[in-house]
């Protein structure tokens, strides 16, 4: 049986967040294609994990043998989210853009889960694992925009889950989300409709497949 690792991360609640629409989506599929499978869910904005402190940074890198207890009980929650990771056959993580950039609450997992030697280095412990993220924006960031330059979402994520934890990285890009709300992009709605219908489309499309490997 397999296990789906979700990372929700939107402050809003799905019926008003794009990106957890999509992220339900996935879930619904996956679920439906592969009901014996395990499903992984951490709401990092319901539930957020503290920031990484000085003693789980220190831990990282200490002798496990030489660790004081306070740095143990930093490092017990830098490993089981390592393990969450590391156990997962697929993984789903929903990263809205927030003023430019991830939610924080994205960026203190990112910050725990990342340990030198385990699962980041020459052979990162998850390599290869699939992961899909749904980066949802206000606007539009795509190449050839106003505001192509100010895109820190994908190139940040590509280059964390990419290259240090060698995840295999594939983006769904719900766009424009704003525009039903704001009367100054109300001719981008069309646009935002098609972008928000393409997003669930792919979602779907690929959490069957995923599914469809794992139980073949």
């Amino acid at each position: 049986m397999a296990t789906l690792l979700l990372l929700d991360t939107s402050v809003f609640p799905e019926g008003r967040s794009a990106s957890r629409s999509v992220t339900s989506a996935f879930r619904k599929t996956w679920e439906e294609q592969h009901p014996d499978g395990t499903v992984v869910h951490r709401d990092l904005a319901a539930d957020p994990l503290p920031h990484l402190d000085g003693a789980g940074a220190a831990a990282g890198f200490a002798d496990p043998a030489a660790r004081t207890p306070e740095q143990q009980t930093a490092f017990a929650l830098r490993t089981r989210l390592a393990d969450e990771l590391e156990q997962a056959d697929a993984i789903v993580m929903a990263a809205p853009m927030y003023n430019f950039t991830i939610p924080s609450t994205l960026k203190a997992w990112l910050d725990h889960v990342i340990i030198p030697g385990r699962t980041a280095g020459a052979e990162p412990s998850a390599k290869g694992t699939p992961i899909v993220v749904v980066a949802s924006r206000g606007g539009s960031y795509a190449p050839g925009t106003p505001r192509e330059g100010f895109e820190y979402v994908q190139n940040y994520l590509q280059a964390v889950l990419g290259d240090m934890l060698g995840l295999d990285v594939e983006f769904i890009v719900p766009e424009l989300t704003m525009a039903p709300a704001n009367p100054a992009m109300a001719e981008l709605v069309p646009l935002y409709e098609a972008s928000r219908e393409k997003a669930h489309s792919n979602a779907a499309a690929k959490a069957k497949s995923l599914a469809h490997r794992f139980t073949a």
